[in-house]
């Protein structure tokens, strides 16, 4: 039985607890968007109720991609406000570094595809690998992380996108 994840949902408002993986390699990240969109984020999940941060990202990473992944520290902590469809959402995300266990499970430049699921309905992902040089030509979500993405220092980052 799939566990509920931490997301819900009033008549006026949202509110949605994720995680999502900073995965670099050779100075390209991946990132996720759906098909029919020109934004990017970061791979990962909803947090489920008695899943620990790293036990979601392992097993969104397994769903969506197949990949085996190791998670390293915490890099950002960030509270985000956008609109999820016709109602505001107010989202804290959880952003941390990782590695792939096997580099073969995946492949490690281009794009390719996958299918996620959230509230009952499957999404068409493309995953790319970004070079960084390139992070200020895209839309990603959130904003911020433009920025912070080129200036990754080793300390913990707290940042708000509203």
């Amino acid at each position: 039985m799939k566990q509920r994840d931490i997301l819900f949902k009033t008549e006026k408002n949202i509110f949605s607890y994720r995680v999502a993986g900073i995965l670099i390699r050779d100075r390209k990240v991946l990132l996720q968007r759906p098909i029919n969109d020109t934004g990017y984020s970061f791979p990962g999940g909803h947090v489920s109720f008695g899943e620990t941060n790293e036990e979601t990202l392992i097993r969104e990473f397994k769903e969506e991609i197949s990949a085996d992944i190791n998670v390293h520290g915490l890099q950002w902590v960030a509270e985000i406000f956008f609109p999820w469809g016709d109602k505001p959402c107010h989202q804290i995300c959880l952003f941390y570094r990782i590695s792939l266990c096997d580099e073969t499970q995946i492949a490690l430049g281009g794009t390719f595809n996958a299918i996620d699921e959230l509230d009952k309905m499957n999404i068409n992902l493309e995953f790319s690998w970004i070079p960084l040089s390139k992070i200020k030509d895209i839309d990603l979500y959130p904003a911020k992380a433009k920025e912070k993405l080129l200036t990754l220092s080793d300390k913990i980052e707290h940042f708000i996108d509203k």
